[in-house]
């Protein structure tokens, strides 16, 4: 190790950033007191009792709800049905393919209290992407929205799957609002008959209820035994299981709640989650983050168009939001949110790069500025965040959550000096065991308990991070390094530019590559050159965009992040 690789080790394990930590904030966690995510839950619902735990808030006003008693009943019954009726044993995989609704908390906590593991799959996945997923984790059995019944078939075709139980929008509401929404959906059709056989997830909760009293209460599932595979999103290849245990989602909560501790009241909040819960964001902080909390969670099934979320907004005085930035730029541009800002105590962004310029549109509208942070799959996933009581740095994804160390290292593992573009790298108890079955790909980025994220960053003063862009993203551009998001965030800032994405496309003229941008606009008036000119106001040269493509809309993963690798791999098919 050189005199400069010494110097650089030394800054990040000195941990300059823990002086910055705001009022209240422990520079290290204390554990919670659970051995795994059923024993919380049970003590959780039975500190909570009555108290509204859950809301299913349709695009049309009509709600269900779920107490924390509720939630706990519902989810031994479930938990039962898998165990004495299925037999399914400890370890097996069950998968989720649910919107979010009150099914999906029901189901989650019941598989915990099962002692078996969780897969979480985008109710969105085509058939064979379906497949994909089941097929590698082995999942056994399989909860799925029964708006995709017909595609059962090809999904589960050469799978492990036997058992598949279905549920619906409004299951667990009211008996008329049930009764009306699903005569509506069959007079429109909207639910296709289902090419497998199932189970109505009512018959699987009866059925459990009888075998409720055989369930280990506690469960024997201890902190490093594997609760959740949780797919990476596929943004740079094809999705991986990141094998999450209960120790890894316990300590994840535990650091989060030291960090959210001075803006969340217990009992008192209403967090609105428009964000999926089967992507790890959404899952740890609104989950189980704000059912810890003993608060009250109002699920929306989902967030596009932003309308959908006028009804929950409107009758639900909402204290608490998660989001991305494309949902604060378009519920930002809606009128009937900028007339009635709710009244926000805390606004919280990851899932992606939040854009300066929709941070202060923001601010400007609801009071608050948006909380950044950053995580992945790998992670459970809060890897850092701007602390709520200390400074909130713009631009930059905060400081490491307690009981974490974060580095930036060259390609060779090798710390790199503050303030120089590396690759992140984190340790931490949050930091997940491996890929399933993918021993390799594990090695190669699992070191000495760092973890090698992908993301180009920098250490700034007072031990913030700022991410760059994602290592796989860069563009070379005559030798020069371009990264999109610095690119895209100019972009933005245009008046006439809703949304933007940038890539790198060969150059045959002189290698390396150029850049590409993408632009969603509602100006059918700019051009090509008016992008260009903007561009090249803002951005050295070598950044400027060559090509600007229009486009009706962009392609992104379920929480909103741009899927460059399809806008590169569409470039190369019409190239080739």
């Amino acid at each position: 190790m050189n005199e400069t690789t010494q110097d650089a080790k030394a800054a990040y394990d000195n941990q300059p950033w823990l002086a910055s930590y705001g009022e209240g904030v422990d520079k290290e966690i204390t554990p919670l007191p659970d051995r795994n995510i059923a024993d919380l839950a049970r003590r959780i619902a039975n500190d909570n009792g009555d108290r509204t735990a859950f809301v299913t808030c349709l695009d049309n006003g009509l709600h269900g709800s779920l107490s924390f008693r509720d939630t706990d009943t519902l989810s031994d019954q479930f938990a039962a049905y898998l165990r004495f009726e299925l037999g399914l044993e400890p370890g097996d995989r069950v998968a989720v393919q649910m919107p979010n609704c009150l099914s999906y908390p029901v189901a989650v906590f019941g598989i915990f209290k099962a002692g078996l593991v969780l897969v979480n799959v985008n109710p969105l996945y085509t058939p064979r992407e379906t497949n994909h997923q089941l097929k590698d984790s082995g999942a056994k059995a399989l909860l799925v929205f029964n708006l995709f019944g017909n595609n059962l078939k090809d999904a589960m075709d050469g799978t492990d799957v036997r058992h598949v139980i279905m549920a619906g929008a409004a299951e667990f509401f009211p008996l008329p609002r049930r009764l009306l929404i699903n005569t509506v959906m069959k007079l429109k059709k909207m639910i296709p008959e289902p090419t497998a056989p199932s189970t109505p997830i009512s018959q699987a909760l009866a059925t459990g209820k009888a075998h409720v009293g055989k369930l280990e209460k506690p469960v024997k599932r201890a902190p490093e035994d594997l609760a959740v595979l949780q797919y990476t999103g596929g943004t740079t290849g094809p999705a991986k299981g990141a094998m999450l245990t209960h120790g890894n989602l316990l300590a994840n909560l535990a650091q989060t709640q030291t960090v959210s501790a001075p803006v969340i009241t217990p009992g008192k909040e209403t967090v609105l989650t428009a964000l999926p819960l089967y992507h790890i964001f959404a899952f740890t902080n609104n989950l189980m983050g704000f059912y810890y909390n003993g608060c009250r969670n109002v699920l929306c099934p989902s967030p596009r168009p932003p309308s959908n979320l006028r009804k929950a907004f409107e009758k639900f005085e909402i204290t608490q939001f998660a989001g991305v930035n494309v949902l604060f730029h378009a519920l930002a541009n809606e009128d009937w949110f900028k007339n009635n800002p709710p009244p926000l105590r805390q606004t919280v962004s990851g899932g992606t790069a939040l854009h300066g310029s929709v941070a202060e549109e923001w601010k400007n509208l609801v009071g608050i500025v948006p909380v950044e942070g950053y995580g992945l799959s790998e992670t459970s996933p809060v890897v850092s965040v701007n602390q709520p009581s200390g400074e909130i740095r713009l631009g930059t994804i905060g400081l490491p959550v307690p009981s974490t160390i974060v580095r930036i290292i060259d390609e060779d593992w090798n710390p790199v000096p503050p303030g120089e573009v590396g690759e992140l790298a984190v340790k931490g108890p949050q930091v997940f065991q491996g890929y399933w079955n993918k021993p390799d790909e594990t090695d190669a980025v699992l070191q000495d308990g760092f973890f090698r994220t992908g993301d180009m960053a920098r250490m700034e003063d007072g031990g913030f991070f700022r991410i760059v862009d994602r290592k796989k993203d860069m563009i070379d551009v005559s030798g020069f390094n371009v990264y999109p998001n610095e690119v895209e965030e100019v972009l933005s800032e245009h008046p006439d530019i809703d949304e933007a994405a940038v890539i790198g496309i060969p150059n045959d003229e002189a290698g390396g590559e150029i850049v590409r941008a993408y632009v969603v606009t509602s100006n059918k008036s700019l051009k090509p050159e008016d992008v260009i000119e903007f561009a090249r106001k803002n951005l050295t040269g070598y950044k400027v965009p060559k090509e600007v493509h229009f486009a009706d809309d962009l392609p992104k993963t379920a929480v909103g992040k741009i899927l460059r690798k399809d806008l590169r791999n569409e470039a190369l098919k019409n190239n080739g």
